[in-house]
């Protein structure tokens, strides 16, 4: 199949050609006739494509905003002359708007309007079957759907053709029919697209657009709790994306590798990913990417115990108001804002967040949802309720692929069991937790597990000999975490006791010890077996 064939079958698919006229629809005259009897196109058609390419680089390294309304630009100015290419031109603009958080261009973009062909009249009416402009009106009506929100809709209209896009089909038809998927939740197909559409670029040579799919790839990847795969992408596009002069496209593959770094780094090393993110985003207006970027941050300030910042960070992105993080992103932090919620005393605002999230997890959209909603109010739950929460989330677990949610429930049940003091079913729910983390390669997590395992009376080999051997496992959990940077207040939030408690097992500690400041007690454990529990572990749980 030659490349015009190829394209024009692309085209149909996704519903590209001929932009509001039927493909058979004879063009306007907008060029003159050179002296040979060749097309010369006019001033205005020039300007068109100028402003096509200048769009299309701002987009890959600019400000988005820009790349967006030199995109529309072209769109418009090609509708007549070049159908194909204008449409290519607005869907290039959606992207831009996605990119940027503009929810109102986003919604302009796929506005659907009546079919003059057929005769369909608003987005509640399809067109006929054999309107030539069928395929393309779908598609505009389900991205609609998508950008208002309404996600079963757009899944009735949109999945049907991401299944009919053949394996060989041009590398732009499956960079986008994967990203449709994945904005519909549809996770191994979005992947399995995704897949191909790199192959194919790879293939045949097209290396401006394998960062960017590495981009798309790399988050369904980390939707899908394959952290370990979205690194190693993320990593291997950044490279690309940053040889290339991407650097719109490195910041979004920064953020994700942020992302998965919060769980198995150290807040040091995230800080400082986060901080090149943004050294991008924030003058280039990259939403999606600062978006990202901060909720790992403040996903790693969890991990770390800090969970007033965590908690401070996430309140604007996630609460409804001018400073919402991403439109179609924020409700993914909502778990972990819940979290930090009621582990820094602001419990208060957490109900109104689940309930939000309870909305987004109806749509269907996202296979974890059910768990991790289950899981929030389980957190936020009365102690007669909570432990059928907790089973009701593992039970939603249980139909979705993704070790790190699945352990990160384990882990918080198996934490509920042992305060209310029932070790024998805490170390079964903390030793799930344990594999489950070490086979996703969450490090920091995994840590915690040890640790709450070890506090619930499990066994640790040589870690409780030597230095630490007198103190009980409460205590030594209390030292690490001195140790580590955490105030009383901090341990008492994470270990659910009071700062009255915490000094008393510190001052213990002290005597056991043979030190008399907080420094002194870091200087003294930092020779000892790195092995054994650190109490800040990790208790994010989204």
């Amino acid at each position: 199949m030659d490349d015009e064939t190829r394209g024009a079958s692309a085209a149909r698919t996704l519903g590209l050609a001929g932009f509001d006229a039927p493909e058979a629809r004879a063009l306007p005259p907008a060029a003159t006739t050179g002296v040979a009897g060749a097309a010369v196109p006019c001033a205005s058609d020039l300007a068109s494509r100028r402003a096509l390419a200048h769009g299309r680089q701002q987009l890959r390294d600019g400000p988005v905003a820009d790349a967006c309304s030199a995109l529309l630009r072209a769109a418009d100015g090609l509708r007549e002359t070049d159908p194909l290419e204008a449409r290519r031109a607005l869907l290039a603009a959606a992207s831009a708007a996605w990119s940027a958080g503009d929810h109102d261009t986003y919604r302009r973009v796929f506005a659907v309007g009546p079919c003059h062909v057929c005769g369909a009249m608003d987005a509640s009416t399809p067109c006929a079957k054999e309107c030539p402009e069928a395929a393309w009106r779908d598609h505009r009506i389900g991205m609609s759907a998508v950008a208002e929100g309404d996600l079963q809709r757009a899944t009735t209209v949109l999945e049907p053709r991401l299944y009919q896009v053949a394996p060989r089909a041009e590398t732009q038809e499956l960079c986008d029919a994967g990203s449709v998927a994945l904005l519909l939740g549809r996770l191994p197909l979005a992947r399995r697209l995704l897949s191909l559409a790199l192959a194919s670029a790879r293939s045949s040579g097209a290396q401006t657009e394998v960062p960017g799919i590495i981009a798309h790839l790399a988050c369904a990847e980390l939707r899908e709790g394959r952290h370990p795969q979205a690194r190693a992408h993320a990593e291997e596009g950044l490279l690309l994306a940053r040889r290339l002069g991407q650097r719109n496209v490195a910041a979004d593959l920064s953020a994700v590798r942020a992302l998965v770094v919060s769980i198995a780094g150290d807040l040091p090393t995230v800080r400082h990913q986060v901080a090149e993110v943004l050294a991008v985003a924030q003058p280039h207006g990259l939403a999606q990417a600062a978006f990202l970027a901060e909720w790992a941050q403040a996903r790693a300030e969890l991990g770390a115990g800090k969970v007033e910042q965590a908690a401070a960070r996430l309140a604007p992105l996630v609460q409804p108001g001018a400073r919402q993080g991403h439109f179609g992103l924020w409700f993914l932090a909502v778990p972990c804002f819940v979290e930090a919620c009621v582990l820094s005393g602001r419990i208060l605002e957490a109900p109104e967040m689940v309930d939000l999230f309870a909305v987004w997890a109806d749509l269907g959209a996202d296979p974890q949802a059910p768990a991790q909603l289950a899981r929030c109010r389980a957190l936020l739950a009365s102690a007669d309720r909570s432990e059928e929460l907790y089973r009701a989330a593992l039970a939603h677990h249980e139909k979705a692929s993704g070790p790190y949610e699945h352990a990160r429930t384990h882990l918080a049940f198996g934490m509920w069991l042992r305060r209310r003091r029932r070790p024998t079913e805490a170390r079964d729910q903390l030793r799930a937790a344990l594999m489950g983390f070490e086979h996703c390669g969450a490090a920091l997590w995994a840590r915690r597990a040890g640790a709450e395992l070890r506090a619930a009376g499990e066994a640790s080999g040589t870690a409780e000999a030597g230095l630490l051997a007198s103190l009980t496992p409460q205590q030594v959990r209390i030292a690490r975490d001195v140790a580590c940077g955490a105030t009383n207040k901090e341990i008492a939030a994470e270990l659910s006791i009071s700062v009255r408690t915490v000094e008393y097992h510190l001052r213990n500690v002290f005597a056991q010890l043979g030190v008399r400041s907080r420094t002194g007690l870091a200087h003294l454990l930092a020779n000892v077996d790195d092995d054994h529990d650190r109490g800040w572990d990790l208790p994010e749980p989204g």
